[in-house]
C-alpha cells in the first residue's frame, strides 16, 4: 500500500491520497507526475534563474498549478508554487526538507502548504506554497533581515543571534515574536538546521500586521551534510553565533542567555514553550517513520535529535 508524499497517509494503489490533492485545489482528483526529471529540472533552473523573483544557492523553478491538466508547470512569472528538484550532491534534501517542515508545524510553527510530487524519472521534487501572494494578483509585503539590517546575500552571515532581537521591533507586536522566534531557533537546533542565516528569516505584512513569516527553507543540514560523510563534531550547529559560539552549544546558553537576558522572556514563558517541544517528541518520531527518507537517514535523524534534546534536557 503506497503513501502519500503531500500528506503521509496511506492512499491505496493511488500515488496521492484524495485529501492530499484537495490541499492544493478541490478540483483537482489526480496529479500527473512533474514532466522534468531532476537532471532537467536543475538544468531548467539555471536558464530560468535571471528571470525569477526567487534566489538562493539550490535549484528552484516557479511553477503553477495547471488543473485542467492535473499537473504543475514551469512559469517564469506568476508562479504561486516553488519547485525544488533532487541535489546533485545532497541525497534526499527534497525528502529531509518536507519532513522538517512537517515536524516544524507540530509544535505551532507557521508553515505553507508543502509536500512531495512524483517526478517523470521516479524521483520526488518539493514543493511549498508561497505565502507572499494572496488572491489573483495580490502580493504581501516581505522583507528579509539581511535587508532589514542593511545587510546583503554575500554577508547574510555577519551578523550574531543577539543582533536578530532588535529586528523584531519592526513587528507589530515585538513581545509575540520574540517567544516565536525563541520557539524557531530551540527547534532549528534540535533538528540540526545549522544554515539560518538572515536571508532564512522574514517580516510579512498581512491585515495591516507586521510579524514573523512562515517558516521556510528548514531542513536538517546537519543529516545533509552527514549523508556525505561528514561527522558530527565537524559541522556547526548555528550559522549564527550565540555569544560568540557557533559549536558546543549548552542549555544554558539557549536557555538563560539567549531565552531569558537576550528575549526577555520570564520563566513560565521558556518552560511553557520548552514542554511544547517534550510533548511533541513521540509524535516526531512516529513522522519521521512514516517519511519519504531512507531507513538509514531516519536513524540519523532521530539520534541527532535525541542528541540535542538530551543537551537542553527536555
Amino acid at each position: 500500500m503506497k503513501r502519500c508524499p503531500i500528506t503521509y497517509e496511506s492512499c491505496g494503489d493511488r500515488q496521492y491520497s484524495r485529501r492530499g490533492l484537495q490541499l492544493f485545489s478541490r478540483r483537482l482528483d489526480r496529479l500527473n507526475d512533474f514532466r522534468y526529471s531532476a537532471a532537467e529540472q536543475r538544468q531548467e533552473a539555471v536558464i530560468r534563474s535571471a528571470k525569477m523573483s526567487i534566489q538562493g544557492l539550490r535549484p528552484k523553478l516557479s511553477v503553477r498549478l495547471n488543473i485542467v491538466n492535473s499537473m504543475f508547470e514551469i512559469v517564469d512569472k506568476g508562479g504561486r508554487y516553488i519547485l525544488k528538484p533532487q541535489h546533485d550532491t545532497y541525497p534526499q534534501l527534497p525528502e529531509n526538507e518536507d519532513l522538517t517542515m512537517r515536524l516544524a508545524e507540530t509544535v505551532g510553527i507557521e508553515v505553507p502548504l508543502h509536500g512531495l510530487i512524483y517526478c517523470r524519472d521516479g524521483s520526488f521534487s518539493y514543493i511549498i506554497k508561497r505565502f507572499d501572494r494572496e488572491g489573483k494578483s495580490g502580493k504581501l509585503a516581505v522583507e528579509d533581515f539581511a535587508q532589514l539590517s542593511g545587510m546583503d546575500r554575500e554577508t547574510k552571515y555577519s551578523f550574531s543571534m543577539e543582533k536578530l532581537i532588535p529586528i523584531l521591533d519592526f513587528c507589530t507586536f515585538p513581545a509575540i515574536e520574540r517567544v516565536r522566534l525563541f520557539r524557531r531557533c530551540i527547534f532549528n537546533y534540535l533538528v540540526g538546521n545549522e544554515d539560518m542565516h538572515l536571508k532564512n528569516f522574514s517580516l510579512i505584512t498581512r491585515d495591516g500586521t507586521t510579524m514573523l513569516a512562515p517558516a521556510y527553507d528548514f531542513l536538517s543540514t546537519t543529516l545533509a551534510f552527514m549523508s556525505i560523510g561528514k561527522k558530527v563534531g565537524d559541522i556547526e550547529e548555528i550559522a549564527l553565533p550565540l555569544k560568540g559560539k557557533k559549536r558546543n552549544l549548552s542549555r544554558k546558553l539557549w536557555v538563560d542567555y539567549f531565552g531569558r537576558m537576550q528575549l526577555e522572556l520570564n520563566s513560565a514563558v521558556i518552560t511553557t514553550e520548552l514542554q511544547q517541544f517534550s510533548d511533541a517528541f513521540d509524535r516526531w518520531i512516529a513522522i519521521i517513520q512514516s517519511s519519504f527518507v531512507s531507513d538509514e537517514m531516519k536513524a540519523i535523524y532521530r539520534s541527532l535529535i535525541e542528541k540535542h534534546r538530551q543537551t537542553l534536557e527536555i
